[in-house]
């Protein structure tokens, strides 16, 4: 049974007459007829009765036509819905995300498409880089935002969207704030830092080894360095944390920045997929929305008081 005869059975049924559902399809009288004949041999029973100049339908007749139309609107639904999955206007995204990120891009993001489309999903993890990549390696996660990491362009595929500067930083009022500090003053305090497999870990431990020094001393390890305000607050330990985490306005207690040069890294912030894995097209305008709305929201962000 072809879906092009039920169709036409459902103009004849509707307007009781072939050769009336001829003129509006556009095609010839003995046409439908064959067409009818099709479903009614496939059936096994009659559909249409000669009534007057035009046709009723049997009682097997008026079941069709409901079936037909339940059909029909079941069809123009389903490839309304497939023209939109193919512009990116509806489907589930799974986002990674780092902390920084998730505080200052994700939100605008996802605002802006769901205004522009209801029907997308968001499902958003949060975590360290080490993580969020073993998720993505894993199929759980379609994409990452986040910092770049070493070797990133090897394995994935990788949208630069702008930089974020980490940077020491301690409470408001700490000993390190009231005067000239080297990097050699901050081993005289624990620290609150993520793992030994987290990229910003790296690079303050490389910081320290470059010039001799000892590692910093960690006080407290944590996988959510955005907690970091609020275990500061209290104590006079420092942590090593984005920027844009610093001063009044932001999450928890403030913090204000030790500012040294030697311990100031630049990240570059990047939007990366497998490169081997399909991407479906409400992916790709995550990307596309995410790389326009990067430019005011990674805008560089001033040292702290």
């Amino acid at each position: 049974m072809e879906l092009r005869d039920l169709q036409y059975f459902e103009v004849i049924a509707t307007t009781g007459h072939i050769g009336r559902a001829a003129e509006k399809l556009g095609r010839t009288q003995p046409a439908l007829s064959k067409s009818v004949r099709r479903i009614e041999t496939e059936i096994g029973t009659r559909l249409l009765m000669k009534s007057g100049r035009g046709v009723q339908l049997t009682t097997a007749g008026r079941v069709m036509l409901e079936r037909a139309r339940s059909l029909r609107m079941s069809v123009e639904q389903n490839l309304r819905e497939m023209a939109d999955i193919a512009k990116g206007a509806i489907g589930n995204i799974r986002v990674g995300s780092g902390a920084t990120t998730a505080e200052y891009l994700l939100p605008q993001v996802c605002s802006r498409l769901l205004t522009e489309s209801p029907g997308i999903r968001f499902d958003i993890s949060i975590g360290m880089n080490d993580v969020l990549r073993a998720m993505l390696n894993d199929g759980k996660v379609d994409v990452i935002v986040g910092p770049l990491a070493k070797g990133d362009e090897e394995t994935y595929t990788v949208n630069s969207v702008g930089d974020d500067f980490v940077v020491v930083a301690a409470a408001r009022g700490h000993a390190l704030t009231r005067g000239p500090v080297t990097i050699a003053d901050l081993q005289d305090y624990g620290w609150v830092l993520p793992a030994r497999s987290v990229v910003t870990r790296q690079w303050i431990d490389a910081a320290f080894a470059s010039r001799d020094l000892s590692e910093p001393r960690v006080d407290i390890q944590t996988n959510n360095i955005s907690l970091s305000p609020r275990l500061i607050a209290p104590t006079d330990l420092l942590t090593f944390i984005s920027r844009r985490n610093l001063g009044r306005g932001r999450v928890g207690e403030p913090l204000v920045e030790i500012r040294l040069a030697e311990t100031t890294m630049q990240r570059e912030v990047a939007v990366v997929h497998l490169k081997s894995s399909y991407v479906s097209p409400v992916v790709e305008r995550f990307i596309a929305v995410l790389k326009d709305e990067a430019g005011p929201a990674f805008a560089d962000v001033p040292a702290s008081e």
